[in-house]
């Protein structure tokens, strides 16, 4: 793509100046119009002379050579005058087709810059339209993870809970146990001590009975 400063305005000239052909033609005008001038010198250099000579023949006749010399020059003048129109027209129609093709590269050049950034400015609304889409699961995703971690932030905290509790209700059964294992020795102990007394009771009264058979 043509930048800018690529595209800066370049003056046209004529596709005719600088060329051979052109200097050829400025060298034939100059040499016409030097004929001419020189033309025009000799009539009135012709026309003084004969004047000073005093002949009113010399002078009719040096007048009819003044009158062609004069419409030679004329004629000359004449046909470069209108020949420096011709290139001068022929120049500016040059001129307007260089400018034209300048034109439309111009333009040809500014519709492909302008379609450039129009697909540019469409991919990155495309870009932008995607980003977006990203950004929204993204954030959707987030936003899920915050709930599934704040649920598990709760679920842990009600397990300690439950651990707690569970914790106190060991410590507590635990204290049972030592208290249940206790008193079973205790109780143990009380039957040991009831049975004693009662062998001891039994042996009273078996030996009470056999005194009591014997007499």
């Amino acid at each position: 793509m043509t930048s800018p400063a690529a595209t800066s305005v370049t003056p046209v000239t004529s596709g005719t100046t600088g060329s051979p052909v052109s200097a050829a033609r400025r060298r034939q005008r100059s040499t016409r119009l030097t004929v001419a001038t020189v033309l025009l010198v000799l009539s009135a250099a012709l026309v003084a002379a004969t004047v000073a000579s005093g002949s009113w023949l010399l002078l009719v006749v040096a007048a009819a050579g003044a009158v062609v010399l004069g419409a030679a020059a004329t004629r000359i003048t004449h046909a470069e005058l209108v020949q420096s129109r011709r290139e001068a027209n022929r120049d500016r129609a040059e001129q307007a087709q260089a400018y034209r093709r300048l034109a439309e590269e111009r333009s040809a050049e500014h519709a492909a810059r302008v379609e450039d950034l129009r697909t540019r400015i469409a991919e990155r609304e495309q870009a932008l339209t995607d980003l977006g889409a990203v950004l929204s699961t993204t954030q959707r995703q987030a936003a899920d993870a915050s709930r599934e971690l704040a649920s598990e932030r709760r679920r842990a905290d009600r397990l300690d809970e439950d651990l707690r509790v569970a914790t106190r209700a060991l410590d507590a059964a635990s204290e049972q146990t030592t208290d249940a294992i206790v008193r079973v020795a205790e109780l143990e102990q009380e039957v040991d001590v009831l049975r004693a007394e009662l062998d001891s009771v039994t042996a009273a009264w078996h030996a009470a009975e056999g005194q009591r058979k014997h007499a």
